[in-house]
């Protein structure tokens, strides 16, 4: 059994804990926490000896940081995301990262149909297969150049 320190009390909220466990808690390393705090992603409140105290609060900020880590959204756009209250902002941070992901899929989407061509081709170096050659040649192309991502 855990120690009441980490149990939840009767109104739902838990105690505060160290850094320690919550790193352990979430798979992270405390270094990684401080990096967060250091970049205002994370604010704990301190004890009077100066050690670090995780609230629930704290709790549920980490766990969307990490979910949006997971999105793919990087710390400075997360920090960006949390730090304004301006539910507009929010939504055109969103859009942009809208945008770039899906630039990113384009792009991805774009490699696999180069890659599987070049596994489907009968030629024994795909390279001089004809439709792997369009391809490659539609690629290099100037217009294709500025359109599609690298």
């Amino acid at each position: 059994m855990k120690s009441s320190k980490h149990r939840t009390p009767v109104g739902g909220e838990r105690e505060p804990i160290g850094i320690g466990a919550l790193a352990q808690r979430f798979g992270l390393a405390t270094h990684v926490l401080r990096h967060w705090e250091a970049m205002g992603l994370l604010t704990p409140t301190r004890d009077a000896a100066g050690r670090r105290r995780y609230g629930s609060a704290d709790l549920t900020r980490l766990a969307v940081i990490l979910r949006a880590k997971q999105a793919g959204l990087s710390l400075d756009t997360i920090r960006s995301l949390v730090a304004t209250a301006d539910p507009a902002k929010r939504q055109d941070i969103l859009r942009e990262e809208a945008e770039a992901l899906r630039s990113r899929i384009a792009a991805a989407q774009a490699s696999l149909g180069l890659i599987e061509c070049a596994l489907g081709c009968d030629h024994e170096d795909f390279s001089q297969c004809a439709h792997f050659q369009q391809m490659v040649a539609d690629r290099t192309s100037t217009d294709a150049a500025v359109r599609l991502p690298i």
